[in-house]
């Protein structure tokens, strides 16, 4: 498991197959609702208890793409970190995400394509044993650090 780089991102010639990072996020009342007002997704699924409770879920889950965003703050923050931008990413939902939850997210680098200054990240989010989500980022990094101003 590796932590953020000192300069606040990883470049292309520092990153190798197998390198892995994660971070833990709890699912909280105030962050679904946050994401409902960021995102206008207010489905009464993640937002009311009542209807929810009707559903095939049994009471309210976290929106799919607020458990994908953890994983964006990996790529965003850790690995590759500072300079990464998203080129694209496939998602599978497993598992519903519930308030209270302990969301891991977990991005480990696949391949290194130096020719075109790109990556490809396994992107995974557990709660507790269980996988809820997976897939597959591309993500452009970095040649070199910005010179310090």
């Amino acid at each position: 498991m590796i932590e953020a780089h000192p300069s606040g991102g990883y470049i292309l010639e520092e990153l190798v197959v197998g390198m892995t990072a994660e971070k833990r996020v709890t699912v909280t009342e105030a962050r679904i609702s946050q994401f409902a007002q960021a995102s206008d997704d207010f489905n009464p699924v993640h937002m009311d208890e009542t209807f929810a409770s009707k559903t095939a879920y049994r009471g309210r889950i976290a929106h799919g793409l607020l458990s994908a965003s953890f994983g964006s703050a990996v790529v965003g923050t850790i690995l590759p970190g500072a300079g990464a931008i998203y080129l694209s990413q496939t998602l599978t939902f497993h598992k519903p995400v519930r308030i209270g939850d302990v969301a891991v997210s977990r991005v480990t680098v696949t391949t290194v394509d130096e020719a075109t200054a790109r990556i490809v990240l396994r992107c995974e989010v557990h709660v507790g044993d269980e996988l809820v989500m997976d897939g597959e980022a591309t993500v452009r990094v970095p040649r070199r650090r910005r010179p310090a101003k």
